[in-house]
């Protein structure tokens, strides 16, 4: 579903990608990791065509993203973002059916409403969360709010940024269980960021790992811990030592 190739992208003299080659087959969960500031924001940027690289090629479903008409193009994919990214002035319901009272295909506002209450449901928030503001819910029932909208239009394409941030362990494994079930139930694919390795566990199908600019190891999730390779090692295991060095 996404093949991206030797993909480069600099800014300035910083070069955050340097020949990143990456396969997501259809239906798939794929789950990269890394430190902070390798790029792994960057990439999906690229993917969704909000940043253009400087050479190298992205085909989604076999279409160049640079040749592709934008509206039907981001039409297909959803978005988990890091910190809820909400809409304070709208309401949860408004939140999750934003996407659907919006743009050619946009539906009546009591279906969009209707759909919106389906979907809280389906992240098991109650049918009287709808009328609530996001300032009004924790932040563990900001985060499903967050899914529902991104599962609300049926995407075939679902990116995760950072998912339990900010959540605690138990609010953490909810929201892991819950993308599994979800990302399975739709047959979508699935590309996550994260660098909590319970959600790598939870939400994998495969693992790649991005260090300094291109993809390290790359393999199912069930060959992640016996991996020979020492940056994974040190990763997965949080270790201060080896060939990662910590910004200080």
């Amino acid at each position: 579903m996404i093949r991206i190739t030797d993909l480069h992208k600099s800014f300035g003299a910083n070069a955050v990608l340097r020949g990143v080659d990456l396969h997501v087959p259809k239906g798939e969960s794929m789950v990269i990791i890394g430190g902070s500031g390798t790029g792994k924001s960057v990439l999906l940027k690229c993917v969704l065509g909000l940043v253009k690289p400087d050479t190298g090629s992205i085909e989604v479903d076999g279409q160049d993203v640079t040749k592709v008409k934008r509206d039907a193009f981001l039409a297909r994919f959803g978005m988990l973002f890091q910190g809820g990214a909400l809409f304070d002035s709208l309401s949860v319901w408004q939140n999750v059916a934003f996407r659907l009272l919006r743009g050619p295909g946009k539906l009546p506002k009591a279906q969009a409403r209707e759909i919106a209450i389906e979907k809280l449901r389906r992240v098991g928030l109650r049918p009287e969360v709808a009328g609530q503001f996001p300032a009004e819910l924790s932040g563990g029932m900001q985060k499903r709010v967050g899914l529902a909208r991104a599962i609300a239009a049926e995407p075939e394409i679902i990116f995760f940024d950072e998912p339990t941030t900010g959540l605690d362990p138990i609010m953490a494994g909810v929201i892991n269980e819950l993308i599994r079930e979800i990302v399975v139930e739709m047959g979508a694919t699935a590309m996550t960021i994260t660098h909590d390795m319970s959600s790598v566990r939870a939400i994998a199908d495969k693992v790649a790992m991005l260090h300094g600019g291109k993809i390290r190891w790359t393999g199912p999730v069930g060959e992640m811990d016996a991996t020979s390779d020492p940056y994974v090692q040190q990763f997965i295991h949080g270790r201060a030592h080896g060939p990662i060095e910590a910004v200080r």
